[in-house]
């Protein structure tokens, strides 16, 4: 048990969540012109099942990373950071392949739970384009790594990780709720998907070596070291000015603003980075900017909510 633990990479499951929770509470304190009530809108069964959902797309995927570069022989003696399952022979492949298929399993039906709780026997149109995109999710997940043709080996991991954990799992959560698209929540929707980004970002720069050895070649490896943390700047800078802007435009108090704190934490990432000459040493910059990006969008949601004592107790008495 402590080796599929430490498989599934625990430090890895708060980034996940993160765009569902922005996504949810957006619902809550945000109620329709069709929805009135905020206990209207939210469901207590939507948010527990996207979790689930989310959780097991990002364990899966953190599964078959393992499996993919532990039998193409990417993770090596060269790699740094912990050793992963199957490049230490804690796991083996065919364990973790059965991993893999039980773990797709139980997310497929941890969505189509989610799509019925959203939808129910109605919006059919609806119900048969999440599960598509459900569907999708777990094939890329799989695939990152996996076969012959695995696009993280051509640099396409950034694109996943980008629309899945930031745009589908903010504004995807929310249309669950809603049945509506949040133009406004777009912005921070970019903003989680360009931090994910970042964190990936931040693995393959300390990977950048072992990764060229193995070839795979991850946009690090194909811009080099010195412009990734120009990417890397970028990423993270443009998604603090985001959610900034999704403030202004959302006509925050001045209380409102208590979200900044996580900038903190965020911007000693950034002068980490910029000052770091051993990309090797990033390692522990990987969990510190997940935490901050967690920490950012529980601050972020708890802003969106004006009045939250009485939303919750009305959860607690009304909310299904």
């Amino acid at each position: 048990m402590k080796h599929w633990i430490e498989a599934a990479r625990l430090r890895t499951l708060p980034l996940s969540v993160s765009g569902i929770i922005v996504g949810s509470i957006y619902a809550l304190s945000h109620p329709t012109e069709a929805i009135n009530t905020p206990t209207e809108v939210f469901s207590w069964k939507i948010f527990g099942f996207a979790l689930l959902t989310t959780l097991g797309l990002q364990i899966l995927s953190n599964f078959a990373n393992d499996y993919g570069d532990g039998v193409k022989g990417t993770d090596n003696e060269d790699r740094v950071g912990p050793k992963r399952a199957i490049q230490s022979g804690v796991i083996t492949p065919q364990e973790m392949k059965k991993a893999i298929i039980i773990t797709s399993f139980l997310t497929l039906l941890s969505a189509i739970t989610l799509i019925y709780f959203a939808f129910g026997e109605s919006n059919f149109g609806y119900s048969i384009f999440f599960l598509l995109l459900g569907i999708a999710a777990i094939a890329s997940a799989i695939r990152y790594t996996v076969g012959n043709s695995a696009y993280g080996y051509k640099g396409f991991g950034d694109v996943f990780v980008f629309v899945f954990f930031g745009l589908v799992s903010t504004l995807g959560v929310n249309f669950l709720y809603s049945k509506e698209i949040a133009p406004l929540l777009i912005l921070p929707a970019i903003a989680i998907g360009l931090l994910s980004v970042g964190v990936l970002n931040l693995n393959n720069m300390r990977d950048e070596e072992s990764d060229k050895k193995s070839g795979k070649n991850t946009i690090v490896v194909q811009i080099g070291g010195k412009n990734a943390k120009i990417y890397h700047f970028t990423l993270i800078g443009t998604a603090m000015i985001l959610v900034v802007v999704f403030a202004v435009l959302s006509q925050y108090r001045f209380d409102q603003y208590l979200f900044l704190l996580a900038y903190i934490p965020l911007t000693k990432h950034l002068i980490t980075v910029s000052k770091n000459q051993d990309p090797r040493l990033l390692d522990p910059e990987l969990k510190k900017l997940a935490l901050s990006t967690f920490l950012l969008s529980l601050l972020l949601t708890i802003c969106m909510i004006s009045l939250i004592s009485d939303i919750i107790v009305n959860l607690f008495l009304g909310g299904r």
